[in-house]
């Protein structure tokens, strides 16, 4: 039988997802909270399998729960239970190290699902939010890449490329930084190979969207 933490500040809350849990026989509710000190105090002396965790509570939310958890190394899979459907708390618990993502108005089989999931070692991502967390993961994955072609390029190759950007020529580039132009044609070369660009046009864009210059 898994034993389950409830963690919710709303009575009549846990006190339907308790009864739904329950129905089967093979989750039990051992123990339930009212806020994350609470919480805390609870999974110290109960020792529950799942702590199943609210975000929004007084005395301590349950990303802060969660983190403190994390802090600990607390063997307990933690499922948060919320009415937040935005990606940005979504992502924030995964980056703490969340076992399980589960929205309050998804079917009561979800949640169920979800327990024996992060019981069983796995992760669970409500299915409602998983595009807005591939998508999120992408979009960092993207700006992480970007971040690593900027520490390639040498602090003179970010002021050609910002001369690019600029609209200037290799001639106007070197009289600009006191170089010779066969200098600039070398940075110029080697700026395109570094962030993946083929022409002076791309490498303006390049330098835009990253935030080398900004459009005037």
């Amino acid at each position: 039988m898994i034993q389950v933490l409830l963690v919710d500040d709303h009575s009549m809350v846990r006190e339907g997802i308790k009864q739904l849990l329950e129905l089967d026989g093979d989750i039990k509710i051992i123990g339930e909270a009212g806020n994350g000190e609470q919480c805390l105090e609870m999974i110290d002396t109960l020792n529950p399998d799942v702590v199943l965790l609210d975000i929004n509570m007084p005395q301590m939310n349950g990303l802060e729960v969660l983190e403190k958890l994390k802090e600990k190394k607390s063997k307990q899979k933690v499922l948060i239970l919320t009415i937040h459907n935005e990606v940005e708390y979504l992502m924030r618990a995964v980056d703490i190290g969340v076992s399980g993502y589960v929205l309050k108005d998804s079917d009561s089989t979800v949640l169920k699902e979800a327990i024996y999931a992060v019981t069983d070692g796995e992760n669970y991502i409500d299915a409602t939010m998983t595009p807005l967390l591939k998508e999120q993961s992408y979009l960092r994955e993207l700006q992480k890449e970007a971040r690593s072609k900027e520490k390639l390029l040498s602090s003179r190759e970010i002021e050609v490329l910002c001369a690019l950007a600029e609209g200037l020529y290799n001639k106007e580039i070197a009289s600009k930084l006191q170089i010779s132009e066969k200098t600039v044609k070398n940075h110029v070369s080697n700026i395109f190979k570094k962030i993946g660009v083929s022409d002076r046009t791309q490498a303006a864009v390049y330098a835009i969207k990253h935030k080398f210059v900004e459009i005037k």
